[in-house]
Parts: structure tokens; sequence; C-alpha cells
């Protein structure tokens, strides 16, 4: 069995290290515990050891876990860390406080048409494709420019951010680096990077939050249904 509270402990504790190797404040560096795959029972010892941010990857799967989860909890915070089908929207809008996947032109239009009709819109940080992989959602990191113009100054959304995901070939730091100095040009605050084999990295590069799974949960069983 996976010691949940004792593998979350851990990665507070290197977040702590890291953060204090790079002269910054542990605090201002939230941990994103991604609990895709991982059932409630599964994700329970995290919350009772006081984890209160978490990242899913799926809307649907986070449909199935997180509202009864958050009756019990509703102090929790959610992030969706992976791609947003523009016809599950109005789902993710409902379920998530962070959208950390903004990657294209029709999502934001229909982000802000949703969020108008609605009232209210999560947080949102633009997915920046910083290895130009063809394969991977994001911006690439010369459209980014445009595209953030255009959400501000046509669309009226606010960016809070930006996220990447490295090539899982390349070495990190300099996609870290590249970001956050992206980052620091339109002066967006939150960068998320970093995950469980590279995260105290991206904490020395300037990360806000790190998105940790399988430090804190194990490995994946990608083929076993979720009990809950």
């Amino acid at each position: 069995m996976t010691d949940v509270k004792a593998n979350l402990a851990q990665v507070r504790a290197e977040i702590d290290r890291a953060a204090h190797d790079a002269g910054r404040d542990p605090a201002a560096v939230t941990l994103v515990a991604v609990s895709k795959t991982h059932d409630a029972p599964a994700i329970l010892p995290a919350i009772e050891a006081g984890q209160r941010v978490f990242g899913e990857n799926r809307v649907q799967e986070a449909a199935g876990k997180w509202p009864a989860l958050r009756e019990r909890f509703p102090d929790l915070e959610l992030h969706l860390i992976g791609p947003l089908q523009t016809n599950k929207l109005r789902e993710a809008l409902a379920l998530f406080d962070v959208i950390q996947s903004v990657d294209r032109p029709k999502l934001a239009r229909m982000l802000a048409e949703e969020g108008a009709r609605a009232g209210r819109l999560p947080r949102l940080l633009v997915q920046v494709n910083t290895g130009e992989e063809p394969q991977k959602a994001g911006v690439l990191p010369a459209d980014l420019d445009g595209f953030l113009r255009e959400c501000r100054e046509d669309l009226g959304l606010t960016v809070d951010g930006l996220m990447c995901i490295p090539p899982v070939d390349d070495q990190p730091a300099p996609h870290f680096a590249l970001l956050a100095d992206m980052a620091a040009a339109h002066g967006l605050k939150l960068l998320s990077m970093g995950m469980s084999g590279d995260y105290p990295m991206a904490i020395r590069l300037g990360a806000t939050h790190v998105r940790v799974g399988t430090a804190i949960f194990g490995h994946r069983d990608y083929s076993a249904p979720l009990a809950g």
C-alpha cells in the first residue's frame, strides 16, 4: 500500500528545501496534488493530512469523484491541468477553480462567452508548448504575445499565469527558464511548472505551482476503473 501521508510529507519537505535554496518563501509555492486515475478513498489520506489543492486531467473523471469530496471538505481547490474539450466546457466551469490549460483561440472565445453567461470564471493559465511538439497542446512561444493580447483586449479575459510540460526527452530547466521569462515579460504572476521528477528544479527557477502526482500517490494503474 502506498503511504500517501508519508509521501506528502516528504514532498512538502522537498518543496521547503528547494524554496530555501533559491532564497524564496516556501509559502509562495503551491503544491497541486495530481490525483488523476486515483479514486476518492486513495485521495482521502492526502486531504486528511491537510492537502487542499488538487489537479485532474479529465473533466469526466473529476465529475465522478470530486463533488462528493467537496461536500465533505468545502475548502478544497481543484485545478484542471489536462486539455479541455469545448463540449466539456460548461461542466468544467462548474467543477474547477483554476483551468491551467487554456491553449487555443476557440477555447478562449468560448470561455469568455460561457463566463459571461454564468457570471463567473475560474482563474486561467495559458499552456505554452515550450518544446514546440506537434502532438502536444499549448500555444507556441512565438504566438504567445498575440494570444495573450486576444484574450485580454478582445475577449476581456483575465489571465493569471502560464503552464508548461517540457518534452520527456529534454532537460526541463531551459523550458522552465523560458516560461519564467515569458511570464515576466507579460506581467504574469503564476507559473505552473514542474512534476514529480523535476519540481525542485522548477521551484529554483520560479515556479509558483508544482504538479506532483506519482511522488504522492504512487504509480497509476490506467487499466483499473475508479471506485469513486
